[in-house]
């Protein structure tokens, strides 16, 4: 305790100072995080670090505010945030509109906090740790792509040429 009498005492905990992301290992484990994109990891994060005891449903993934922190793709960041959406990973709580309504959005990790601006019937359609459940198809879609024609490589019967050259 200070009073002015008494030196402030920081206690090293062994560890830089300043907020941290909470990510649990079930979420690094699971199959569907095994499965994303390395924009849609790293999107996660971006949208993790926001999440403060009480704002979980209000979190920002809109190129307006992630350009600030270095993405420099639009349509990187919607794949990205597809991704996420079908993973289960996040949560829509609220569309976003133009020309300036940013879409909020919750980490499913978390319980949803409450608050009178989400969309009709965001609270009752949340489903905690929905990535569980939830297993998308790879970003480079499922199908295996083949390298060769599918019925073998065609070639005309070698002729002779018709005429003089």
């Amino acid at each position: 305790m200070t009073n002015g009498r008494n030196p402030i005492r920081r206690v090293d905990r062994g560890r830089d100072s300043g907020g941290f992301v909470a990510l649990p290992w079930t979420v690094l484990d699971c199959v569907a995080y095994a499965r994303l994109s390395h924009p849609a990891r790293a999107l996660l994060l971006e949208i993790a670090r926001q999440y403060v005891r009480d704002n979980n449903g209000r979190l920002l993934a809109s190129y307006a505010h992630l350009s600030k922190r270095g993405w420099k793709s639009k349509s990187v960041i919607q794949r990205a945030k597809g991704e996420l959406l079908a993973a289960g990973f996040i949560f829509e709580t609220v569309m976003g509109q133009r020309p300036n309504k940013a879409a909020w959005y919750a980490i499913t990790w978390q319980t949803l906090d409450r608050h009178p601006g989400y969309d009709v019937g965001a609270t009752a359609t949340f489903k905690r740790s929905a990535y569980k459940s939830a297993v998308p198809a790879p970003s480079n879609g499922a199908v295996k792509r083949r390298i060769a024609p599918p019925n073998g490589e065609r070639r005309s019967p070698p002729s002779p040429s018709y005429g003089t050259m």
